[in-house]
């Protein structure tokens, strides 16, 4: 019996990546993470977890260099920063809620997080006085 296919295996990597992302957002709201792991932690899973990229993924090769370096070398400094046996509590949570069905409420929470710094930026430029 052959083992995975590169389309399988790079389907389970998404999934550990997205539950490490997960991971990292419980942890940047858990008190008993030290303040520069919650710092880092905060920045990696909003990164990780919004729909909007730095690099748009539909630039060929550059667009996905943030999903393939970026986020995961993220994931690895927070993983640094936090303690073995936390790391582990928050990851078993992270891992249990992967198999519960996804928010629509989150993802429209993300959205209109976007849409609202989208528009304090406009309304800035709007009433600049170079404008």
């Amino acid at each position: 019996m052959p083992g995975k296919s590169l389309s399988e295996r790079i389907g389970d990597l998404g999934l550990r990546l997205a539950i490490d992302a997960h991971t990292a957002w419980l942890a940047a709201r858990d008190p008993r993470v030290p303040g520069l792991a919650r710092f880092l932690a905060v920045a990696v899973a909003a990164y990780a977890l919004s729909p909007i990229d730095l690099i748009p993924d539909f630039i060929p090769v550059l667009g996905w260099i943030d999903d393939l370096i970026l986020v995961p070398l993220g994931l690895w400094a927070v993983r640094r920063l936090i303690p073995d046996p936390l790391w582990a509590d928050l990851h078993a949570a992270a891992e249990a809620a992967s198999e519960r069905p996804s928010s629509r409420a989150g993802m429209v929470f993300i959205l209109l997080l976007w849409a609202v710094l989208l528009y304090l930026i406009y309304w800035s430029v709007r009433i600049s006085p170079a404008h």
